[in-house]
């Protein structure tokens, strides 16, 4: 019939406000029976369900109730009674809350459990004995123990029938917590003679469907002559008591009279039974009345008791009163605290206000003393917020930052307002992933790097470090060589960077006198998705080696001519001779020269300035000195290891200029020179020859094209134009030749028309002599139109012409009477143009 019941009572209701839905289903559902749609009501599909992983909290209480999130129903989980469950509390409703995530929601569920009529009314003992004396006048009461039934509503208690009824009838009293008090009134007189011992059958019924009863066997011997019942003095006895008073704790006394004599007069109190067994609370001190606590007083379990005191006396005659109790609720619930959801990590880049945790809080004390507040710790981007009664959000308050903070320990601390306040906390971890939003940031703002020149290729220079804020693969660095070029030629193919660590690798060899230095940049990219990057310039010093010897720029050594310094036999000691002039292409140290003196004919007659190369006469030159002086010149740099270069300084020790031509003529020809010459000579002609017929035209206008430029070269005044040696300047005297003289030669085919220039004369003499050249030269002219300063010409005061010197080809002018020689070696070619520098 129950089950039955069960099934018919599947009519619920649905209300749904606000994310809330409310239902009522009867107790004793069997396990597995329908509850209901709850997706369908709410408005939700089961694919949101599953996606949402959605999940019932119940709270506190039993889990009677689950959620098929397949069909988006629920489903009795427990047999649900409701006597267990709520007692006496009504309505009696379960509430839970359904969590779904991504994104999270909260719907709340209550679930109103009805009562069915299944209990029966019960009372304490089966039987009840009283001892009433046959004077008992009629109207006296006897107070009967009430019966229990644990269902509510129309299920509860509704009425006593008491059989037979030929002495007693019965009498219902409406009491304040809406029980019965039962009582048994005499209206027929007793006599023990007649009936000793009366039986009777007290029967409880409740409103059920169908009715439900319980009994108890009264049992009254029949005494004689006690016609006083006790009396209280008060008919409702009210106080207060503090929950979780101790045991022991005296409550109230209560008193009542009997106006009896002896045994008749003796009066003894009792707690009646109730459906809350408070004689598990509280006893009664059967001789004076005075009622102590005895068990847990729980506020939270109930606000309100009420205690029936009965007084008998010996005679059996008895009263009632109660005692109406207020509890004093105190603060001895700390908050409860349940984590309803949460996220483990968030990014960083999360938008303000994203709820990473609910938190459902509960205080089951009253009042000041369940009202509650929760705050989080200070100083953390997050705050806490009330969603909805009982309902906390953990939110997002500010941007956050990996690299500040990768993670955090958020404390949830909730207190009450109660005095002294009460407080619980519970601790959430949440770590913060990392998003790529910090480039890397090299150690310098730029390099600079140094590498001796002549490296080996794939040495590595030096390292670039950039670091990057960010984790794992946002905080990758790789290294890229930016493309640029040094001069005209790329980058890459003078370094390489190494992209995992960031090792700058020479790739060729350095050369430092053709490239000194050279900047490039260098990137430093990120793994992230997608990347950043940090540019930082690098500049490479080629640091010098000493990795070329000096080169000697003066006296120029050639194979086909002798060059010879001449001094004249009235020189004095300090005399200057002429000047090695040297460089050296490297830098600082290395190109610091200095001259020695290695070998010459004569030591004791010359010297060599250690830092100027000038050669200069140690002593007064004598007529026993040798004519030709051979001298060698070392020139030695400054550089580890040294380098060196020698030359070969010829010097005529004469004051005229045959014994110089007598003395020279012997040096050999250069033969190779001049077979060589003569068989290109021979080649040229037969090439003109072959020419000729065919371009006759072209030849007579490249002959009158020389012939104009001849003759506009012969009519010219151009100036001296000074002789340097490339790339190199004279200092001091110190650094290359000094241009003192500068000399130039114009022949043609045409004596008449050649051209002698001549600068100032200097303190140096300088001889050039060619073995090889032949011919005569007729005449020199000197004119002062061509000089270069005005105001000193220069005059051809002698001349003689050998047949050696005709064979020679030597020329010699003397220059204003002064006895320094001037000589120049002319080949006998047509056309032929020399610049002669002493």
């Amino acid at each position: 019939m129950r089950g039955q019941v069960i099934l018919l009572i599947c009519v619920f209701s649905v209300a749904c406000v606000d994310g809330q839905v409310s239902y009522s289903i009867p107790e004793e559902m069997e396990k597995g029976s329908l509850v209901c749609n709850v997706a369908q009501d709410l408005g939700l599909s089961v694919a949101r369900l599953k996606s949402g992983k959605a999940r019932l909290h119940s709270g506190d209480s039993a889990e009677y109730v689950e959620l098929d999130t397949n069909r988006g129903v629920l489903l009795i989980r427990e047999r649900i009674d409701r006597e267990t469950l709520c007692g006496e509390t009504t309505p009696c409703a379960l509430h839970l809350q359904i969590i779904l995530e991504n994104p999270m929601e909260l719907f709340r569920i209550t679930i109103e459990i009805t009562d069915i009529n299944d209990n029966a009314p019960s009372f304490a003992s089966s039987e009840k004995r009283f001892e009433i004396s046959e004077s008992a006048i009629v109207g006296s009461k006897f107070v009967l123990e009430k019966a229990v039934d644990a269902d509510i509503g129309m299920n509860d208690l509704q009425s006593y029938l008491l059989k037979p009824t030929n002495n007693f009838a019965l009498k219902l009293e409406q009491e304040a917590d809406g029980s019965k008090k039962v009582e048994m009134i005499l209206q027929k007189p007793l006599d023990r003679e007649q009936e000793e011992r009366i039986s009777l059958l007290l029967t409880a019924v409740d409103g059920g469907k169908p009715r439900m009863s319980g009994t108890m066997q009264i049992l009254i011997n029949v005494l004689d002559a006690n016609d006083n019942a006790p009396i209280f003095t008060k008919s409702v006895y009210k106080t207060t008591l503090t929950e979780n008073s101790a045991r022991g704790t005296k409550v109230i006394t209560v008193s009542a009279t009997d106006r009896d004599k002896g045994s008749n007069g003796e009066i003894s109190y009792t707690i009646s039974n109730s459906k809350r067994r408070l004689s598990d609370l509280f006893q009664i001190d059967r001789k004076t009345g005075e009622v102590a606590v005895v068990g847990e007083i729980d506020y939270e379990k109930t606000k309100s008791l009420q205690i029936d005191i009965e007084a008998m006396d010996n005679g059996g005659l008895s009263d009632s009163s109660k005692i109406l109790m207020d509890i004093i609720d105190v603060n001895d619930n700390s908050p409860q605290l349940k984590i309803l959801s949460k996220s483990n990590s968030i990014l960083e880049d999360s938008l303000e206000g994203t709820v990473i945790a609910m938190v459902s809080v509960n205080d089951p004390d009253s009042e000041r003393n369940g009202n509650v507040r929760c705050n989080i710790n200070q100083d953390i981007p997050f705050k806490i917020q009330n969603t909805m009664s009982g309902i906390y959000s953990l939110v997002t308050d500010s941007e956050l930052d990996r690299e500040t903070a990768s993670e955090y320990n958020i404390t949830v601390t909730c207190s009450d307002e109660g005095v002294p306040s009460l407080s619980s906390s519970v601790t959430l971890t949440l770590q913060i992933s990392d998003v790529n939003d910090n480039a890397p940031v090299f150690e310098r703002s730029s390099y600079e790097a140094y590498i001796v020149e002549n490296n080996t290729p794939g040495v590595s220079i030096f390292t670039v470090k950039a670091t990057d804020a960010d984790w794992k693969q946002n905080a990758r660095v790789s290294y890229i060589l930016e493309d640029s070029s040094v001069n005209g030629v790329p980058v890459s193919s003078y370094v390489s960077v190494s992209a995992d660590s960031g090792v700058i690798h020479a790739v060729r060899s350095f050369d430092y006198e053709q490239i000194k230095d050279f900047r490039f940049c260098v990137k430093a990219q990120d793994g992230g998705s997608p990347p950043l990057s940090s540019n930082v310039s690098v500049n490479i010093q080629i640091q010098d080696q000493n990795d070329n010897p000096p080169q000697v720029l003066y006296p120029v050594q050639t194979a086909g001519s002798v060059v010879a310094e001449m001094v004249p036999r009235s020189a004095d000691v300090g005399y200057l001779v002429t000047k090695v002039v040297a460089v050296d292409v490297d830098s600082g140290q290395n190109a610091w020269l200095s001259y020695k003196l290695q070998k010459a004919t004569d030591r004791a007659l010359f010297e060599v300035g250690s830092q100027n190369g000038e050669i200069r006469t140690v002593r007064q030159v004598t007529e026993k000195d040798l004519l030709k002086q051979r001298l060698t010149v070392i020139v030695e740099d400054n550089g580890q290891p040294s380098r060196s270069a020698t030359v070969i300084v010829n010097v005529a020790v004469a004051d005229s200029f045959p014994e110089v031509l007598s003395e020279f003529s012997d040096f050999p020809h250069d033969k190779d020179y001049n077979d060589n010459l003569t068989f290109y000579l021979v080649l040229a002609l037969a090439v003109v020859s072959f020419l000729f017929i065919t371009c006759l035209v072209v030849i007579i206008s490249v002959k009158i094209y020389r012939w104009r430029q001849s003759r506009i070269l012969y009519h010219s005044s151009l100036p001296v134009i000074p002789y340097y040696p490339p790339r190199y300047s004279d200092t001091l005297g110190t650094g290359t030749l000094p241009h003192t003289y500068n000399y130039e030669v114009c022949r043609t085919t045409d004596s008449r028309k050649s051209d002698c220039k001549f600068g100032r004369a200097g303190s140096q003499n300088v001889l050039i002599m060619d073995p090889s050249s032949t011919g005569t030269m007729q005449r020199m002219q000197s004119e002062k139109s061509i000089l270069d300063e005005p105001d000193s010409p220069l005059e051809v005061t002698d001349f003689t012409e050998t047949s050696r010197q005709r064979e020679a080809g030597v020329h010699v002018a003397f220059v204003n009477g002064d006895r320094r020689w001037r000589a120049a070696a002319l080949r006998n070619d047509a056309d032929s143009h020399y610049s002669v520098r002493c």
